[in-house]
């Protein structure tokens, strides 16, 4: 296990600076998500993280020990893929081991090493088969088992799931925070699912154009996100947000109408943008609210029903459980409570 710091990290691509002042603690044992739409960075401070990226500026520490200039191997780092990179020639048991064996580790500890990563990852029956006679989350569970056996002092996924179908991504999440609960190992897990980040990480970094836009424990970020990025990609759906000016404890939105602020918020701070998620909003019949909405589309999902509406000229969406909605007809009326509001100034951030 490690602890990892990262401290004033940049990273350029010729003139195209991809990653700017980057500043990470991480515990030992601590298991972080890097979250983010593609091309935010993560994937490449993963990497150098990993010692596959040059570092432009800045540094990155190991138990306190600057690794800027030293190679992957020397690290003690192991890294698992959204490919799997399995040798297709080997057996299962010759791909956990690949790694041991180039360390001319002895064979009883080899072998007592994958029998008891096989054991946790429920690879023990497979072990002599070959790659192609796998399943995908049997080859991914594999890959897992490869970084197992050498015992690094520090995992780093990157998108390991992405190629899996829906339901194996959800059993393979349980199965990598399980693991991690057992191994207690310093873990770094990227991707661009947020689900993901929320259910499998003890903080989450959300990144956004090359920047740290806000680190915290999941239900940090989804109850109080610190920008407007955080507010709509946190959530899923998205929280809502609609555009106006604050004056007179109320938010007055293009049309005239206006919704009324709790007090804890400003009275008054001209250009601001108000958020609440669709699970907070309150849905009714057309008149019967405080804000009409026409109804685009519903969507019945199994758990909820998902309404997109337009309201105020915004995309909106409400997600009730409530299957007379089923068929609510072209208009709606929707209230929001107090305490379920957000608000945001003019430069996105949350007052």
């Amino acid at each position: 296990m490690a602890t990892m710091e990262i401290r004033s990290v940049s990273k350029n691509y010729g003139t195209i600076r991809v990653l700017d002042d980057i500043n990470l603690q991480i515990g030992d044992g601590e298991f972080i998500v890097l979250v983010g739409p593609s091309g935010c960075g993560k994937s490449t401070l993963l990497r150098m993280i990993a010692g596959l990226e040059e570092i432009t500026g800045g540094e990155i520490r190991i138990d306190d020990r600057v690794m800027n200039t030293l190679p992957p191997k020397g690290r003690d780092i192991a890294m698992v893929f959204q490919s799997y990179a399995l040798y297709p020639h080997m057996s299962v048991a010759d791909n956990m081991s690949y790694s041991l064996r180039l360390r001319k580790t002895d064979k009883p500890t080899i072998t007592q090493k994958v029998r008891a990563a096989s054991v946790k990852l429920g690879l023990d029956a497979l072990l002599e088969r070959k790659p192609k006679a796998l399943s995908g989350g049997q080859r991914q569970r594999v890959a897992m088992g490869r970084a197992i056996v050498r015992q690094p002092k520090a995992f780093l996924f990157d998108e390991p799931l992405s190629n899996l179908d829906a339901r194996l991504r959800e059993q393979m999440r349980a199965e990598i925070r399980k693991l991690h609960r057992e191994l207690g190992a310093t873990s770094i897990y990227v991707t661009h699912d947020q689900v993901e980040a929320m259910t499998l990480a003890d903080r989450i970094v959300a990144m956004h154009g090359g920047h740290i836009q806000q680190v915290g424990t999941p239900l940090d970020l989804y109850d109080r996100p610190a920008n407007l990025f955080v507010a709509g990609f946190i959530g899923s759906p998205g929280m809502n947000f609609l555009a106006g000016d604050v004056a007179g404890g109320v938010l007055r939105l293009s049309d005239g109408r206006q919704v009324a602020l709790p007090e804890t918020m400003p009275a008054a701070m001209g250009g601001a943008t108000l958020g609440i998620r669709p699970e907070h909003v309150l849905p009714a019949p057309a008149g019967q609210g405080a804000l009409d909405a026409t109804v685009d589309l519903v969507e019945p999902t199994g758990h909820g029903i998902i309404l997109h509406l337009t309201l105020a000229g915004a995309v909106f969406k409400v997600l009730t459980h409530d299957r007379r909605w089923l068929s609510p007809g072209p208009a709606i009326a929707v209230s929001f409570p107090p305490e379920a509001l957000h608000l945001f100034n003019a430069e996105g951030l949350r007052v």
